[in-house]
């Protein structure tokens, strides 16, 4: 992808970032929320909300960083508002994930597995291994996200990391 420049205008640069990194940043939001409708919105509202503030972005190179960030912070608001619902709400059942056609009834029953489990972590714990093991990022980018320390990367990644292993080791050997 090229560079975002300053010199380009919100419509050049964010058609750019559309096409480079919608996909992932979806995947991303359907890790946090287990919902791809939901998750198609909080990265659709960060670009229109990129697009709007462009100009008074500081550094346009940034860019994805700040996509990332307002995803992550999207995500948690969208989830803060379904806590919400969900306490003045009577009984609601939450909607199937949908499969792809491709998947097979395992692939889609060890993926939910992995995705509830991610679901049952603190929060900082799972927007931590998200960006790590899904966008690959390192702990400096990771702590820039997130606004924290990298050691506070590195504590919550062993921390998540683990009770996955201590959730998922089990249920996984199982499936197979």
């Amino acid at each position: 992808m090229p560079e975002v420049t300053h010199g380009w205008s919100a419509d050049e640069a964010l058609e750019v970032l559309y096409v480079a990194h919608w996909r992932r940043l979806v995947r991303l939001a359907v890790m946090l929320l287990h919902d791809q409708g939901a998750a198609e919105e909080v990265v659709q509202d960060s670009f229109v909300a990129m697009h709007s503030k462009w100009g008074r972005l500081h550094d346009p190179d940034k860019a994805l960083a700040y996509l990332r960030q307002s995803v992550v912070n999207r995500s948690r608001s969208h989830l803060r508002h379904l806590s919400v619902v969900r306490r003045h709400a009577e009984r609601e059942a939450p909607p199937p994930a949908a499969a792809g056609a491709d998947h097979t009834a395992y692939d889609v029953e060890r993926r939910d597995t992995v995705l509830d489990a991610l679901r049952d972590l603190p929060r900082r714990q799972r927007e931590v291994l998200a960006l790590r093991y899904y966008l690959d990022l390192s702990e400096a980018e990771i702590a820039d996200v997130l606004g924290i320390s990298r050691g506070a990367v590195k504590s919550h990644a062993s921390r998540g990391a683990a009770a996955l292993r201590a959730v998922l080791g089990p249920t996984l050997e199982e499936t197979r």
